[in-house]
């Protein structure tokens, strides 16, 4: 007695948490895509950029490093592909360039070939360090376009690394609520590069072409500087074109924070933008120097603003001024916030779901789960009659565990994981189906109603378990495997394969075990 009472009281406290955790199911259960609308992207991150940007690093490194050691003068250009070229060295500057490409060569990220009897190396980038390279890009873009999503405010969003080969270069967004696919599209493609980078003393333009920046060079552009657009200029017809150098003062990567300001004169939306104590020494030793000269503020190539340094700044806070909406200064400055993306990025799709079409799908969907329910539990009772009653409960126990996990973990429920519900209630009678017709043969072999059903639940345990197991095996694959709509059909199926291993193997049994202590049962209604 003292046994049923404690199987009784587990069953009560998993039905109530269950209940507690997914109750009221409105607020506990996280709808995805399909049944509340939303934005669905698919991005390419275009690992190239990262790749290339690595190589140039690498040969500004190199020329650096022998420049300090007294080998200047060498020519250290880009090859075609991922190669660098080393030309131009004399006899007595050999050694410490052979010095060099063996230390990029020890750290496996460069193999070289020198040409026979030539003093010129060639060094290319190897084949795992370039996918290394590729991936990493992927991983950093998803993370940062997932810090952009967040501060935007979407709730419960889906992105995830999706491809095939070595490097997975897709990325999928699903944004559950948004119906403004544009901002998004403008939010998450932003490359979100800052830099600030000193103008040109003399030749600072603005110019009105290419042609005229070169011109004031005779055509011929120093190696440390290049021209950049103003933004917004040119559609105005203005003149739009400035020569800054390449080498950045200071980057996003001195920034700690970003928030939208407004102008104190004309009250027009500006970001204000803070360094951390890195910066402010660049800041602060750059504007020191180049008093007097113009200081660019770059954003993704194009010039936002170049003011004149008046004086040396020392301070931890500088403005981007333009001509911003509300709008458009909140999203630059939450860009800015994020971080940079490591590589430019491509949509490949972009498709919108409207709300009306996910309360449809809920509305068809809970319509169907309780025909389904009704259609399961009438042919139970009609069958097994007032065993019946008991496949009954345990399935409604079945879909209270199954919605109280998903709630407990944030699941996200999808069209495709209601029907992985509706599967599960007709999973969860099937393991019944098999202890009542088990207990049946053994009640027409004339055994009583008790060693019947000992004997029932003992040689049909295995059985459950292993068809359970399979299934379940079937659900881990989808749910590693498979994109978004799978994975929710899989975790649907595999909550409810394991509470159904409870229902039927515990619950079940516990029911009959309370029918035949009431007292000796001389016939069973099944």
């Amino acid at each position: 007695m003292k046994n049923v009472r404690n199987r009784l009281l587990v069953i009560l406290a998993v039905a109530t948490v269950s209940v507690i955790m997914f109750w009221p199911v409105d607020e506990k259960i996280n709808l995805g895509l399909d049944l509340r609308g939303g934005i669905h992207l698919i991005v390419q991150v275009q690992t190239e950029d990262a790749v290339q940007a690595e190589v140039d690093q690498a040969r500004e490194q190199i020329e650096a490093r022998l420049a300090d050691q007294g080998a200047a003068g060498l020519s250290i250009v880009r090859g075609d592909g991922l190669s660098i070229l080393i030309s131009g060295f004399s006899a007595d500057q050999e050694s410490l360039v052979q010095d060099e490409v063996d230390q990029w060569e020890n750290s496996y990220t460069y193999s070289t070939t020198s040409a026979e009897g030539q003093r010129t190396y060639r060094m290319d980038m190897l084949v795992a360090m370039a996918n290394f390279l590729r991936n990493q890009a992927v991983n950093q873009a998803r993370t940062i376009i997932a810090r952009r999503i967040d501060q935007y405010g979407v709730a419960e969003p889906t992105i995830s690394i999706y491809g095939s080969g070595d490097v997975k270069d897709q990325i999928i967004i699903e944004l559950p609520g948004v119906d403004d696919p544009d901002r998004v599209k403008d939010l998450i493609g932003d490359t979100g590069k800052l830099e600030l980078k000193l103008v040109h003393p003399q030749f600072r333009g603005p110019y009105a072409s290419e042609r005229d920046a070169l011109a004031a060079f005779n055509d011929l552009l120093p190696s440390e500087y290049e021209i950049l657009p103003m933004r917004g200029r040119a559609a105005q017809g203005e003149q739009n074109l400035l020569v800054v150098r390449r080498a950045a003062v200071i980057t996003g990567s001195h920034l700690k924070n970003a928030r939208r300001s407004e102008d104190n004169l004309t009250g027009r939306s500006e970001v204000s933008f803070f360094l951390n104590a890195e910066g402010v020494n660049l800041f602060s030793s750059a504007t020191g120097e180049h008093t007097g000269e113009q200081l660019a503020i770059v954003l993704d190539g194009e010039v936002y603003s170049a003011p004149n340094i008046q004086e040396q700044i020392s301070t931890e806070s500088a403005r981007i001024t333009g001509e911003f909406s509300i709008e458009e200064a909140e999203d630059l400055a939450l860009v800015l916030r994020s971080g940079a993306l490591p590589a430019r990025i491509r949509f490949l799709e972009n498709r919108t779901i409207g709300p009306s079409l996910g309360l449809d799908s809920i509305r068809k969907g809970v319509r169907a789960s309780l025909l389904g329910m009704v259609m399961v539990a009438a042919i139970m009772l009609l069958i097994y009659r007032f065993s019946g009653f008991n496949a009954v409960i345990c399935l409604m126990l079945n879909l209270a565990i199954l919605l109280g996990f998903l709630a407990y973990f944030r699941a996200t429920l999808t069209l495709p994981g209601i029907a992985g519900i509706i599967l599960t209630i007709g999973m969860a009678v099937d393991a019944n189906i098999l202890i009542f017709e088990r207990v049946k043969e053994e009640l027409r072999l004339g055994k009583t109603i008790r060693a019947a059903v000992d004997t029932g639940f003992g040689k049909v345990f295995s059985t459950i378990i292993d068809t359970n197991v399979t299934t379940l095996v079937a659900a881990l694959f989808l749910f590693q495997f498979g994109t978004g709509p799978l994975k929710g059909f899989a975790v649907t199926l595999a909550i409810g394969l394991l509470a159904n291993i409870f229902t039927a193997v515990f619950v079940s049994r516990t029911f009959f075990l309370v029918l035949l202590q009431r007292r000796e049962a001389q016939q069973l209604s099944i």
